[in-house]
């Protein structure tokens, strides 16, 4: 046979042994498909808090398992319990919402306060829009509206079908979370080495840059997203909305997905303003123009101190990824194209290096 020649019979293994790699991965993803979710959460919570596990293990004489059976209470009762209270306060509102939507059939609107029209800019359009719809009958009114709220009912009913999902999902995150901080240095290490057999020195580096990225984000994020929450939430209180909590929880997902608590602020001034006076509006417009305003301020600097990233890149990937996966994209979206930027700048740096070697050669 010419040396030149190809093996078929190499080339034959070569292609079972692909195959035969590809069906295991395929088969491994596939079983623990059921517990993806609850793995990229408590890897993303392990890297975002981990410095504070080591702070914890410095301080109580540098006993491991003591401090990860604190760091999983704190988990417990700084990012489980609020978010499951939020869950739950949607759940238990959903039959309530349903018993809004079978009401609209006898709704009927009053005519504007002269205030409205004072609003500058929207004043004029929103009395318009508002005389019309009073103009109409109940009927008419409700045909427009029940759709809209049809919505809204059938996502509060959703969540409280998935509730028991949700559930497994939360304790399988802290399980796991427990696992990762007790074994972390073997499994970052694990991943590094896997890094660099797979790219070398810029895999392991793209790996260090994720892990930076998740706890920029995780600081930057879900910081300011409570400290909004929180504002706008005791503002709520403080002037006595109706739901404060459920609202306090919308708030919060909505600071989650980058949309900002000025959705749910906004329309409760408006009715503050109406129901109860100027005193009372204006009370809430001052805490809502703090809650609206402050993560201008807050969030570059906490993500500063996480990560050394473009902002650009990371807003770009928070809302991409929340777009695309859901709450999670939080930190999937940055996390990707953190390490893809990297990627692309380092590939790009080593063929202008490159050349410029090769052109000295000359």
């Amino acid at each position: 046979m010419d040396a030149n020649t190809p093996d078929t019979r190499d080339i034959t293994r070569t292609t079972l042994a692909v195959l035969f790699i590809g069906m295991l991965i395929t088969a491994s993803f596939w079983i623990l498909r059921p517990f993806l979710t609850s793995i990229v959460w408590a890897t993303m919570i392990v890297i975002a808090t981990w410095p504070i596990l080591l702070w914890l293990q410095a301080r109580l004489k540098n006993r491991r398992g003591l401090a990860v059976a604190v760091m999983t209470v704190l988990i417990l009762m700084v990012i489980i319990v609020p978010f499951l209270l939020a869950v739950l306060t949607i759940i238990e509102k959903s039959g309530d919402v349903v018993n809004r939507v079978k009401g609209l059939a006898t709704l009927s609107l009053p005519p504007p306060p002269e205030w409205v029209g004072k609003i500058p800019l929207a004043g004029q359009k929103i009395v318009s829009i508002w005389q019309h719809l009073a103009t109409l009958s109940q009927e008419e009114l409700a045909a427009r509206l029940i759709p809209y709220a049809r919505t809204a009912a059938g996502w509060f009913v959703a969540q409280a079908g998935s509730f028991a999902m949700i559930m497994v999902q939360f304790f399988l995150t802290v399980i796991i979370s427990a696992i990762l901080y007790a074994k972390g240095e073997t499994v970052g290490a694990g991943v590094r080495k896997f890094a660099r057999r797979l790219a070398g020195q810029h895999g392991e580096e793209a790996v260090i840059l994720a892990g930076k990225a998740v706890r920029g984000v995780a600081l930057g994020i879900v910081v300011t997203a409570i400290i909004q929450s929180f504002i706008g939430g005791i503002g709520l209180a403080v002037t006595g909305v109706p739901a404060a909590a459920l609202l306090t929880a919308v708030m919060f997902m909505l600071c989650l997905a980058q949309v900002g608590p000025a959705l749910v602020l906004i329309p409760a001034v408006i009715w503050l303003y109406w129901a109860h006076g100027a005193l009372w509006g204006t009370v809430l417009l001052v805490f809502t123009i703090i809650a609206a305003t402050i993560d201008n301020f807050i969030r570059p600097v906490l993500i500063r101190r996480g990560a050394e990233l473009s902002l650009v890149l990371i807003f770009g990937g928070v809302i991409g990824g929340v777009i695309t996966f859901g709450i999670i994209g939080l930190f999937i979206g940055p996390v990707v194209l953190a390490v893809t930027y990297t990627l692309l700048k380092a590939w790009v740096s080593h063929n202008d290096r490159t050349e410029a070697i090769a052109g000295g050669d000359r």
